[in-house]
């Protein structure tokens, strides 16, 4: 469950794009639903600039499957922008799940993740990720910034990309599926056209133990639908739609969309 809200942003990937044509200072509210109930809100702060940028998510579960499952989740990333390349610089993950710490701290040299610290340890519940592996990978957070870099200069989100989030690498493809026109929902504050980016994502590395099977090399899919969501600002996730191995199908509702002056980057 902890990893629900970071798989659905962490398979929309995109390929490098250039320079940012404008500066998106943007906080975001979700709410996620499966199986027609209730399961998370998230909340998201965007601060993409033309020579930096930073990101950030934090979410909890909530209705039936907070009381059964409680959880949340802080999780935040930075870097530069190199010739329209993310350059991760920092990622950061602290939450507390069935009363269990976790904490990830990766730090990066010249594109290789470091991870700095990682509670509770890999060896603890996975399988350990290979350097190899490790490499030429970028946190989800990053990668989400790469997505709507790319989708803002080129209309595109065509690309195969792997992340590590310090625990596991997931490779993803993701195709362009065109535009379409969101329907009102009583559950989203945002209707209307929106470009559709269709993913596939699988697990490399980094199983939990007891389960690199090929029902969890399995590839799960979904959509993603990104629109500007404010005057002068690149196109954001107004809905997402995601596979899960816990709950089947689930959707992510944008609620709201307002200005934040505090996720402003810098020169």
């Amino acid at each position: 469950m902890r990893h629900l809200a970071l798989t659905a942003l962490g398979l929309l990937l995109v390929a490098p794009a250039g320079a940012s044509a404008q500066v998106t200072q943007v906080q975001l509210t979700y709410d996620a639903y499966a199986a027609g109930i209730e399961i998370m809100q998230m909340r998201a702060s965007f601060g993409l600039g033309p020579w930096n940028y930073r990101v950030g998510i934090d979410y909890h579960t909530t209705g039936l499957v907070g009381l059964f499952y409680r959880g949340h989740q802080v999780n935040a990333a930075s870097g530069l922008w190199d010739e329209g390349h993310v350059e991760p610089q920092e990622f950061s993950g602290d939450g507390v799940w069935r009363g269990t710490h976790r904490l990830t701290l990766i730090d990066y040299n010249r594109g290789v993740p470091e991870v700095k610290q990682l509670v509770p340890p890999q060896t603890s519940e996975r399988e350990p990720v290979p350097s190899e592996l490790q490499r030429n990978t970028m946190d989800t957070l990053s990668a989400l910034a790469q997505l709507i870099h790319n989708v803002e200069l080129t209309k595109s989100c065509d690309t195969t990309v792997r992340t590590y989030d310090g625990r596991r690498v997931l490779e993803v493809v993701a195709r362009t599926g065109g535009t379409e026109t969101l329907e009102p929902t009583s559950r989203s504050s945002f209707s209307g056209p929106a470009l559709r980016c269709d993913f596939e994502g699988r697990e490399v590395a980094g199983f939990l133990i007891g389960q690199d099977d090929p029902e969890h090399r399995r590839p799960l899919d979904g959509s993603a639908w990104l629109v500007p969501l404010l005057p002068n600002t690149a196109p954001l996730p107004a809905r997402i739609a995601f596979q899960t191995r816990w709950f089947g199908p689930a959707t992510m509702y944008l609620t709201s969309a307002t200005p934040n002056t505090a996720a402003a980057t810098s020169p």
